[in-house]
């Protein structure tokens, strides 16, 4: 099934540890209508201005699959509302020039710069999109004492 006109469920949906463990992650539903509107409000705009396939790292998570990865109860990937986005190595698009992207044009309920790579660019970009409105927050995770820290993001 397609979400939007390049961006698959299965890629939304695919979890190497759902596969491992026997877990369903097939969104029904409010949560396949979520999807949908993530893929037409944020990710085709990225894909249409950069013109090159965006790599989801991490999509859909059923309740039971972010259980299994010790995901956040309050994960807006439980509800079909949120990707994460690597682009780095995969063409001359990074992740950095996709955060700035998603920052600077699109509506988007959160923006979360994740971690650090070594260039001081983004690991990855975590992205959110709610049909009931979007509060445009902007922050950026960390390690602290081994523990992950979300702080306001700034330039």
């Amino acid at each position: 099934m397609k979400l939007s006109e390049h961006l698959s469920l299965n890629e939304v949906i695919k979890s190497d540890t759902a596969i491992r463990l026997g877990i369903d992650n097939e969104p029904t539903g409010e949560h396949l209508e979520n999807l949908i509107l993530l893929a037409k409000n944020v990710f085709e705009p990225i894909r249409r201005d950069f013109g090159v396939p965006i790599y989801v790292s991490s999509g859909y998570r059923s309740k039971a699959l972010n259980k299994a990865i010790n995901g956040s109860k309050t994960s807006e990937h439980c509800l079909g509302m949120a990707i994460d986005i690597d682009q780095d190595g995969r063409s001359k698009v990074t992740n950095r020039m996709i955060f700035d992207y998603i920052k600077d044009n699109l509506e988007f309920n959160q923006l979360i710069w994740e971690f650090s790579n070594p260039e001081g660019t983004p690991a990855w970009v975590h992205v959110s999109y709610n049909k009931n409105g979007n509060k445009k927050q902007i922050l950026k995770a960390s390690k602290v004492n081994g523990k992950t820290v979300y702080s306001k993001w700034e330039q």
